[in-house]
């Protein structure tokens, strides 16, 4: 389903850029795009262009990924003037076969980004309304009516996550449902045999079993499986070739990347997560894709194919997730406010054996998809996280000379963690 291209240019000032190097917050509407600047001639100057991407950074940050725990990575960068990707390390420790940019992996939570784009387009098909009680839609199913649509794709609703308890101890946690099909209900009666985080509405709260419900609302709204409705609105749309959605099959067909997890013990060997269900997940984690696709998704996104103008809107209206004020997420959707002052809006993936990272700026001209094989190890997943700044804000300025310097090494990237998808142990 293709709905009328909408797009919005943010430009960032150069007071602003200052005030976020100097760590201090910007003002509410401080990325609001201002008037082009007049000459004295009385014309306007053009934005600055975007820096071209620091692929020798990307590098650097794959690598510092592998050097924490990770046996491969890559990245994948798509612009104006084309496309660029690397990668470093393996993508099957037993054959050693080679990291492949065009290989399929779990990506995790980046899953809820589609999982939203569904539930929207429902919305705008007049099928849910975003503050109506899930109860009006699911009756009885929360013990709790204040809880709206709006609170779960926003971790606003206090149900909590049970992934937090089923993985509380990692490798068995995972073993006693690698091959597990959960229904819906079983999750969500998991997440309401544990005490509510939070007050609806009152503060963000990452919770799996928020989507595990957004899921049952797209089901019931469609009388179909979710798998149906992310094939009909979101892969065929956009011929997104290698990404699907099996569960409860254990498989991941074709070329693809094998997910390695680190368990608690530290130096024990690690563990081939790469066949499972993700039943324990499902509509909040359980698609699998490819960095191409993964681009293509989140670039149709920002350029308002996927939805209309009132429901992207929508979706990228974010809060603060922490006291940084960089971190921001909306309604399944993250926001990063990077040290250049550009926004990226996209998703995060933790799922086991694979850290995911798919972003794309807001205007959908420039996106990066980024993975390693491996999880349960946060040094690995902070330093993925580095390509973001690598590919959208380019290289950093060079060091000044008054000194000898070091030389320059992944560490030297400025990281931005993603929040954790699920219980990390390290």
């Amino acid at each position: 389903m293709t709905l009328p291209s909408h797009r919005r240019r943010l430009t960032v000032s150069a007071t602003l850029i200052a005030a976020l190097a100097a760590g201090v917050a910007p003002a509410a509407n401080a990325f609001a795009a201002p008037a082009p600047a007049a000459t004295s001639a009385g014309a306007t100057t053009a934005p600055a262009p975007a820096p071209a991407p620091d692929m020798a950074g990307v590098t650097a940050a794959l690598n510092a990924a592998m050097a924490n725990g990770a046996p491969g990575a890559m990245a994948r960068y798509s612009g104006p003037d084309g496309v660029l990707s690397r990668t470093v390390g393996v993508r099957d420790r037993v054959s050693a076969a080679a990291m492949d940019v065009q290989a399929r992996f779990r990506i995790g939570s980046v899953s809820k980004t589609f999982s939203t784009v569904v539930l929207l387009q429902l919305v705008d098909e007049g099928k849910l309304t975003l503050d109506a009680p899930v109860n009006t839609y699911l009756p009885g199913l929360l013990p709790d009516d204040r809880i709206t649509v709006r609170h779960l794709l926003t971790h606003r609703s206090g149900l909590a996550d049970y992934t937090d308890q089923m993985f509380n101890s990692t490798v068995p946690g995972f073993e006693a449902v690698r091959n597990k099909a959960f229904t819906y209900q079983e999750l969500v009666d998991l997440s309401l045999a544990l005490p509510r985080t939070t007050e609806p509405g009152v503060s963000y709260k990452y919770s799996n079993a928020n989507f595990v419900v957004v899921g049952m609302l797209i089901e019931k709204a469609t009388g179909r499986p979710v798998a149906d409705a992310y094939e009909r609105r979101i892969f065929k749309p956009l011929k997104l070739r290698k990404t699907s959605y099996v569960h409860p099959d254990t498989r991941i067909k074709g070329l693809h990347v094998r997910g390695y997890l680190h368990p608690d013990e530290e130096g024990a060997p690690l563990v081939d997560s790469t066949e499972q269900t993700v039943s324990w997940a499902q509509s909040a984690g359980a698609v699998i894709s490819s960095p191409g696709d993964l681009n293509t998704f989140t670039s149709a996104l920002m350029r308002g194919r996927l939805l209309s103008p009132a429901m992207l809107e929508a979706m990228t209206t974010v809060t603060p997730t922490d006291a940084t004020n960089t971190r921001f997420y909306g309604l399944g959707l993250r926001r990063y406010d990077l040290s250049c002052g550009t926004q990226i809006f996209g998703h995060t993936g933790t799922v086991q054996g694979f850290y995911t990272y798919a972003f794309s700026t807001r205007d959908g001209k420039r996106s990066l998809s980024a993975v390693a094989n491996t999880s349960n190890h946060g040094s690995a997943n902070t330093a993925l996280g580095g390509t973001l700044e690598a590919a959208f804000c380019g290289k950093k300025p060079a060091a000044p000379t008054s000194r000898a310097a070091a030389s320059p090494t992944a560490g030297d990237l400025t990281l931005l963690p993603a929040e954790r998808d699920l219980p990390e142990r390290h």
